[in-house]
């Protein structure tokens, strides 16, 4: 399921061109752009989806080709998974963009590593063990991220007042921990390669900031505005 927030006709043609391949079943969850509200566009697309376990990864990440398998492999009842990320450069991403290819096989990441084209080289080439911080929310991002459809309804997703770049992630993982999920690291289990781009505009980050202080001292578990909006 593509989360879509708001992108234009040129986005939902490419879409297009991989839902008429017919290699998998591929869901276009589009709402209107009415400013940066990546809470409301991931639950609308899980509100969409079907399946018992989610994995959650953005629009400026790529996936190895054992990512999924890997993701099998650490989900357990009762779990998050916070997976990581392998920063790109600006100027090989440009080069990755223009259709050169992705590294194959560890010599060549080696090779992109020496050059300075990526930023660490360890989630590559060596797994740590699926270590736990049970307790723990900080570091969780959605740009990695996998638990259970059923945790996830639990508390209600995301909370969609978080408007603007920055924090739905960690409200949401506060929220889940509180609910009595626990979180297991594969950062070095399931990494995932970021492209370069410009920051996103954080105009709005104080007030996300704010707002996950307030969680963080509440007790409540239920997004106040989450995904129980789209079955009504």
């Amino acid at each position: 399921v593509i989360a879509d927030d708001g992108s234009g006709s040129e986005t939902h043609a490419l879409i297009e061109t991989y839902q008429q391949r017919g290699k998998l079943s591929l869901i276009h969850a589009w709402h209107e752009d009415d400013g940066f509200r990546a809470a409301a566009a991931r639950n609308h697309a899980v509100h969409l989806s079907s399946g018992d376990y989610l994995v959650f990864i953005d629009g400026d990440c790529l996936a190895l080709p054992n990512f999924i398998d890997r993701q099998h492999e650490c989900a357990e009842p009762g779990y998050l998974v916070r997976g990581s990320r392998v920063m790109m450069t600006e100027a090989y991403t440009a080069r990755v963009l223009a259709g050169e290819a992705i590294p194959e096989n560890t010599c060549q990441w080696w090779r992109r590593r020496f050059a300075g084209d990526i930023e660490r080289m360890m989630p590559l080439i060596m797994p740590y063990p699926k270590y736990k911080k049970p307790t723990s929310w900080y570091g969780v991002k959605t740009c990695n991220l996998a638990m259970w459809r059923a945790d996830f309804e639990a508390v209600n997703g995301f909370d969609e007042r978080y408007v603007g770049w920055g924090h739905e992630d960690a409200d949401l993982a506060v929220r889940l921990i509180r609910n009595g999920v626990k979180r297991k690291e594969g950062r070095s289990v399931v990494p995932v390669i970021h492209l370069w781009h410009q920051e996103n505009d954080r105009s709005r980050l104080s007030d996300n900031e704010g707002r996950l202080a307030e969680v963080i001292e509440a007790d409540y578990t239920l997004a106040k505005v989450g995904l129980d909006r789209y079955s009504e």
